[in-house]
């Protein structure tokens, strides 16, 4: 068995976006269910990449489709709790960038779950690879690890 690794902590990440936990996130186990880890991933990468401008999600020529992901879950999480996710970018190719995320539970040091994003750009009327955008290569790079 692979021994588990320590989670990342805060200065690991180059940007951050605060994101808030629902009732309906906990389980029956009385912890935020490990689905709702990775929608919160999905929700950060985006709402960065709208709100610097890197990403038209409406009638944007490029969209990023999900290729690859993973989660590493090293504490709990549950509603009420406000969740600082990290962003930064582990790689950056011609068509397709590698988001690593970390999920931090109200102000703790230590990541609770830590995970990966790959995004592929395709055109969004072809969905064919297509080489980002300049807007997009700037914001991401910029994240670099």
């Amino acid at each position: 068995m692979a021994e588990r690794k320590e989670p990342s902590t805060r200065s690991d990440y180059r940007a951050f976006r605060t994101l808030t936990t629902r009732w309906a996130d906990n389980d029956v186990y009385g912890h935020m269910n490990n689905v709702v880890h990775y929608a919160l991933f999905d929700t950060a990468v985006n709402q960065l990449l709208i709100e610097e401008a890197a990403l038209d999600i409406r009638s944007g020529p490029q969209v990023g489709l999900v290729v690859e992901t993973r989660c590493s879950y090293f504490s709990e999480m549950a509603f009420p709790d406000k969740v600082h996710a990290g962003i930064r970018t582990d790689h950056v190719g011609n068509s397709a960038v590698t988001y690593g995320i970390g999920l931090f539970r109200n102000d703790d040091f230590s990541a609770a779950a830590e995970g990966q994003f790959t995004h592929v750009y395709v055109d969004a009327i072809s969905r064919r690879p297509k080489p980002l955008a300049p807007k997009l290569r700037a914001l991401v790079e910029g994240l670099a690890a």
